[in-house]
């Protein structure tokens, strides 16, 4: 299995993300965690990772999610064709909405198992590999719905990890004090967590796991050892 999951755009270190991809450049790019903005607001998000991705040397070009609700076995048969799922930020809940109505989350668990994909992306995108949402409705509103989406909040994410992951934390990012108040819940229920800086992403490389882009190491890598920003909740 391997994931780039950055707290948000491509981070400090996006050259962990090529390593991940041997080479190959076939890039879906999936931005439907933006469906709630309307007109050239959600055009410019496709266009601000296309051209975040095309800088790197990669092929991307849009998924968009809606396109096959109801229809999981051509959603399917479309990723076959892609080296990289790359996954923006936005809400998380309406994330998971269009991910289940696709199909796309048992598409991508069975191309992850298989290590025929790669799976990055920020923010929203990280969060929806974790085994739930909860937590996270203090940051994204759950109830986000926009036409063509059914409004029943679903709680269970991916389950890919078995933590959740807090993007923005202590960073200059609007929702920094939200997730705050996210790492309070988890440690006060339990919940296991990573809590990511902008700049900082998680790697996972089958069994090799860290996070990469920490400021302040020479080499921009190193796996993170603040106990508030890795912890059990317990």
């Amino acid at each position: 299995m391997r994931l780039y999951l950055s707290s948000f755009r491509l981070g400090n270190k996006p050259a962990a993300l090529l390593e991940l991809l041997r080479g190959r450049t076939r890039t879906a790019v999936v931005t439907n965690a933006d469906d709630y903005k309307t007109g050239g607001d959600r055009v410019a998000s496709f266009q601000r990772e296309h051209s975040d991705l095309t800088s790197l040397g990669l092929d991307p070009v849009e998924l968009d999610l809606r396109e096959y609700f109801g229809r999981p076995a051509e959603l399917r048969g479309h990723l076959d064709q892609f080296d990289l799922v790359w996954v923006r930020g936005g809400n998380v809940f309406l994330l998971l909405r269009a991910v289940r109505a696709s199909g796309a989350d048992q598409a991508i668990l069975d191309l992850l198992a298989a290590d025929s994909i790669v799976y990055a992306g920020y923010s929203a995108g990280a969060s929806l590999l974790t085994p739930s949402l909860r937590g996270i409705e203090l940051i994204d509103d759950p109830h986000a719905a926009p036409p063509g989406y059914h409004p029943e909040i679903i709680w269970d994410a991916l389950g890919v990890l078995p933590y959740s992951v807090l993007p923005h934390y202590k960073s200059d990012h609007p929702e920094s004090p939200l997730v705050d108040q996210s790492l309070d819940y988890m440690i006060s229920d339990h919940i296991p967590f990573i809590a990511l800086r902008d700049g900082e992403a998680l790697v996972i490389n089958g069994t090799d796991e860290f996070v990469t882009g920490i400021a302040g190491h020479a080499d921009g890598s190193n796996a993170s050892t603040d106990p508030a920003e890795k912890g059990s909740g317990s």
